[in-house]
């Protein structure tokens, strides 16, 4: 005999089935899929006197399906936008981009590929030699945390 709780859930047929798709979305909420992002060469070009800083790293997508970066942020700055460097009429220009692609099993040199990532208020202690966290948000829903070395101001690649 079936103990009173399954009896009730096998008459209503639609219970069961809202019961399974609500443990199934638990289950992939709590195990996300591992990442397929794979971050290099992180810096960050300091500025003196408060100035925005610019970062740059190498990012590699081993997975098969393109990864969309859409954002960072960090405990070390007030706000990170991403941007790239566009030539128009010889004249070198920033503009803000919305997202970075990063094709499949492949990398994206930001420097190499004129992307960086500008970082506005900067907080205390965020001087040449430091190292910041900074989360790279991706289109997906996945996150990576970078260490990211502050660098000099003069300092190459």
């Amino acid at each position: 005999m079936k103990p009173p709780v399954l009896r009730s859930l096998f008459r209503h047929p639609l219970r069961c089935v809202s019961l399974a798709l609500v443990a199934c979305a638990g289950f992939s909420a709590a195990n996300p899929a591992p990442p397929t992002v794979r971050a290099d060469n992180a810096w960050i070009r300091w500025l003196p006197e408060g100035l925005p800083a610019a970062a740059y790293l190498t990012l590699t997508d081993s997975g098969d399906a393109p990864a969309v970066l859409i954002g960072a942020s960090s405990p070390s700055y007030g706000s990170i936008s991403l941007h790239r460097s566009v030539e128009t009429g010889g004249t070198m220009s920033m503009v803000p981009v919305e997202k970075i692609t990063i094709n499949p099993h492949s990398s994206l040199d930001f420097g190499l590929a004129h992307y960086h990532m500008m970082l506005m208020q900067p907080k205390a202690g965020v001087r040449p030699g430091a190292h910041v966290p900074i989360t790279l948000s991706f289109v997906d829903g996945t996150a990576l945390e970078v260490d990211f070395e502050v660098r000099p101001g003069d300092a190459a690649s």
